[in-house]
């Protein structure tokens, strides 16, 4: 009897020497769907009552959850789009999301990229940031986080709402809300209304006038981190996100029925690639945390009893979450936990040694951009034995290190030569959203990609096997006299001090070296203050090299972080130059407290403000003789 034929779509896909037999059979064979709505309707054709999703209305309230079928999640998908159509979201029309993840959102997502583009923002941003992108993005249709959900995000929804073009806003709940809702204010030519009642007057069937997305239409556009300098709106097509999903789905360690445990927002790409779009491809059933997902501070509490209810195999989260849950007792049986899977930031060895030794469960790192839409490399079971190796290179997508010139132009490196780490493949995005114009958004890589190959802004090398090894984000790097310093290197220094629980380096502004590192840490709670004084000399130590030692440390209660738990290191340079200011001035004389100093950057512009009431002799001609280069000056 002839062995039966292997299905094109989900090759073996759990070692490194996999990769070329997947790549032996080009990515059009494989028979993957043509745009995300594609996924959801073979899904709910191929196991339609099997559970899709279970969203949780809390940490606290975990038993509660509310359980949705394939079928029932394209029943939503249909009605949710045919309203958007009925107010005139088209194929290049944007349906703006403002909100937390919440039980409706998953559904509204999937029908904004069928009926047109989905522009989810961050809830979080400061009002006017949100409004920008929201503006940026073009949206038509606003959905938003109601009052009950997030108030704040309500009122930011409103006032993006009255800016002309949107003809409709609405309105999600908390699962299970009680009641009809508060009432909701109107806003003059907007329908205001609640998405949940203005979709089930909709026909459970797709309107005809709906016309389902190809696999090169827009699907989305996502804002970039944000984590050096204000965030950007990059557009994904289906294509992108289809191929995505399935490089990430394709891991055979995984059954066809597992669960995965979601906890990121929806307004970021790992949640929507990840724990969305890839489950959908495998029919396999994601658990959604409530809405504050991973920042809710219960939810570390009831974790492992959620992994034992629900018997999830894997989740996916970034290293905050995996340093905090190394700190919390095991009281349940995990035992279904397969690994976890990390990424969005590097992942420092002494999180990775406590959370393992404290849960026996195993870490698998990845990497992505959102410019790459979302998953870049994966590591595999085992494979620890690659200092700094984030993963190997995903099945289709290439990767190589260039030299970029200071007049731009690019020059490969050979193999394994660090450099500037450039990707191509069927993942990169087509371009930042800079505008529009009758035909949709305009698109433009801004000089990020070149002949297909995108500049993701990291240095790395690449070992033979196509596994990227991270030497740290060309932003982040700290210029000492010329001479280029990792701040990794002085966070792992720094993390090796049993009392360290958190640690981020960044560059300071030196009048003689350009920079010098300069570092920012958190202590475990009870830890003495005169540890604080010991932490230089016990980094200098560590450090590989003197021009690596931190010139100063700096004790803080927390480390910033973007809202899906990356590090944020632009509010500690922003410190660090305040410091550095209010030192050069105090050689000239003056005295100026660092936190009444002002400092912005926009544009890859530091601009400082000087406070004149401080001190009479503060002005142009004082600051004149500050050697501080790369600061623009101003007074107040």
């Amino acid at each position: 009897m002839n062995a039966p034929h292997p299905d094109p779509l989900w090759p073996a896909y759990d070692r490194p020497d996999h990769l070329a037999a997947i790549e032996a059979v080009p990515l059009q064979e494989r028979g993957l769907p043509g745009s995300t709505y594609d996924v959801l309707t073979r899904a709910a054709d191929l196991w339609p009552d099997r559970p899709a999703l279970t969203v949780l209305p809390s940490a606290e309230r975990w038993t509660d959850g509310t359980t949705t079928d394939f079928a029932g999640l394209r029943d939503q998908v249909h009605r949710i789009a045919n309203l958007f159509h009925r107010h005139g979201v088209r194929r290049t029309t944007a349906v703006g999301l403002l909100t937390p993840n919440t039980g409706l959102l998953p559904a509204t997502l999937l029908a904004a990229q069928l009926a047109g583009i989905a522009a989810p923002v961050n809830p979080a941003l400061a009002a006017e940031h949100a409004e920008r992108l929201l503006r940026l993005g073009g949206a038509r249709i606003l959905v938003a986080a109601g009052p009950e959900l997030d108030a704040g995000a309500w009122r930011t929804a409103r006032a993006a709402a009255a800016a002309p073009g949107v003809t409709a806003l609405f309105a999600l709940r908390p699962l299970d809300a009680p009641g009809a809702g508060p009432e909701l204010e109107p806003v003059a030519g907007v329908e205001v209304a609640y998405l949940h009642a203005a979709a089930a007057g909709q026909p459970v069937e797709l309107d005809p006038g709906v016309i389902p997305p190809q696999a090169g239409d827009l699907a989305a556009c996502f804002h970039t981190g944000g984590t050096t300098g204000d965030p950007k709106l990059a557009a994904h097509t289906h294509a992108n996100e289809v191929a995505d999903a399935w490089m990430i789905a394709a891991n055979s360690l995984l059954e066809p029925d597992a669960a995965l445990f979601a906890g990121l927002p929806l307004f970021h790409v790992n949640a929507l690639v990840v724990t969305l779009l890839a489950p959908l491809l495998r029919g396999q059933h994601s658990v959604w945390a409530g809405p504050l997902g991973y920042r809710e501070p219960a939810l570390f509490a009831h974790l492992w009893k959620i992994v034992e209810r629900f018997r999830i195999a894997a989740m996916s989260a970034v290293p905050t979450v995996y340093a905090g849950l190394a700190r919390v007792p095991v009281d349940a049986d995990i035992t279904s936990l397969r690994f976890a899977i990390v990424g969005a930031s590097p992942l420092p060895e002494a999180v990775r040694e406590a959370f393992e030794r404290h849960t026996g469960v195993p870490l698998c790192q990845g990497y992505g951009l959102t410019e790459a839409t979302c998953g870049s490399a994966r590591g595999f079971l085992g494979e620890h034995g690659r200092p700094g190796a984030v993963g190997q290179r995903m099945p289709y997508q290439r990767a190589k290190t260039v030299r970029i010139d200071d007049d731009g132009r690019w020059h490969d490196l050979p193999p394994g030569r660090p450099g500037i780490l450039a990707l191509s493949g069927p993942t990169v995005f087509p371009g930042y959203v800079v505008g529009h114009d009758g035909h949709g958004p305009r698109l433009d890589t801004l000089g990020s990609v070149r002949d297909g190959w995108l500049n993701t802004g990291d240095l790395a090398r690449l070992d033979p096997e196509g596994f990227i090894h991270l030497l740290g984000r060309a932003k982040d790097l700290i210029i000492r006299g010329g001479h280029n310093i990792d701040p990794a290197v002085v966070e792992d220094a720094l993390l090796a001090h049993p009392a360290v629980t958190g640690a981020s380096a960044v560059g300071r502004p030196d009048p003689h070296a350009g920079e010098v590192p300069v570092a920012y840490v958190t202590l475990a709670p009870g830890t003495a203050d005169t540890v604080a004084g010991e932490l230089m000399a016990f980094a200098a130590r560590l450090v590989p090299e003197r021009a690596a030692a931190p010139k100063d440390v700096i004790v803080l209660p927390a480390l910033p972080l973007t809202d899906i738990g990356k590090p944020n290191k632009v509010p500690l340079r922003l410190d660090a130059t305040r410091r550095a200011v209010a030192a050069a001035l105090a050689d000239l004389g003056v005295t100026v407290d660092h936190e009444r100093i002002l400092c912005t950057v926009a544009d890859g512009r530091t601009t400082v403000t000087i406070p004149q009431a401080e001190d009479p002799r503060l002005g142009p001609q004082l600051t004149a003789g500050l050697a501080l280069s790369g600061i623009e000056w101003s007074f107040q």
